[in-house]
Order: C-alpha cells, then structure tokens, then sequence
C-alpha cells in the first residue's frame, strides 16, 4: 500500500483487480452473515467491527491476502484450514487457493458467537 487508506475503498481502490475482487467477495460476504457489521480501518487494514469490538480484518500482501477471523476461530476450525497456512491470528490464503464461502461464514458466526457471550 503507497498510502495509508482512511476508508476501506481507499484500501481497496490501491490493491490489484483480481485480489481486490475476491477482498470485496469477502467483504460482501461478511456483511451479509453479520447485516450489523461497521466498517472501519484499525492497524492499517479493512476491519469489520461487530457490537463495538473488532470481529475480522483482511489485508492483500503481495504473495498472499489474510483473513483475520480471531484465534478462537482458528483453534476451533483448525481441522477445516489444514490447506492454509495459519497464524495464531490469521489464516492466509491465494487466487488460486482462496477461502471458501462456507469456511468464511463459520470462521465468522465463531468470532461472532464469542463477542456475542462476552458483550451484554
């Protein structure tokens, strides 16, 4: 990134077509699991934030894009993400070998599950 984005279309607007298409896939995806999610930038990356709490941030590198779902969903969905390579935060993943929708959605409603027990 040349610049540091404020919104996440200027994020986006700054990462190559075909990567920024599958970011926007997800992004899309995101909303419509979490109707209620907030769009914001936090630590330079596209975040969407969740009952005032972050709930995933993506990012687009220039060997791979992450996905940010939150270490409790990584732990629990690990056997789902063998094929990826895997912090304790975030789940990497290509154009060629991209996050399935059914994958996102689980990491998702995980994070989404946590904040929901911790937040009253």
């Amino acid at each position: 990134m040349s610049a540091k984005a404020d919104t996440i279309d200027e994020y986006l607007a700054d990462v190559d077509p075909e990567r920024r298409a599958e970011l926007e896939r997800i992004r899309a995806l995101v909303k419509r699991i979490v109707p209620d999610v907030k769009e914001t930038m936090s630590y330079a990356m596209p975040t969407f934030r969740y009952r005032g709490r972050p709930l995933v941030y993506l990012t687009a590198s220039k060997k791979h894009m992450s996905f940010y779902p939150s270490s409790w969903a990584i732990e629990e969905l690990s056997d789902r993400l063998a094929g990826y390579k895997t912090t304790q935060h975030a789940v990497q993943f290509t154009l060629k070998v991209p996050l399935p929708d059914e994958l996102i959605e689980d990491l998702v409603l995980v994070h989404k599950r946590v904040i929901d027990a911790e937040v009253p």
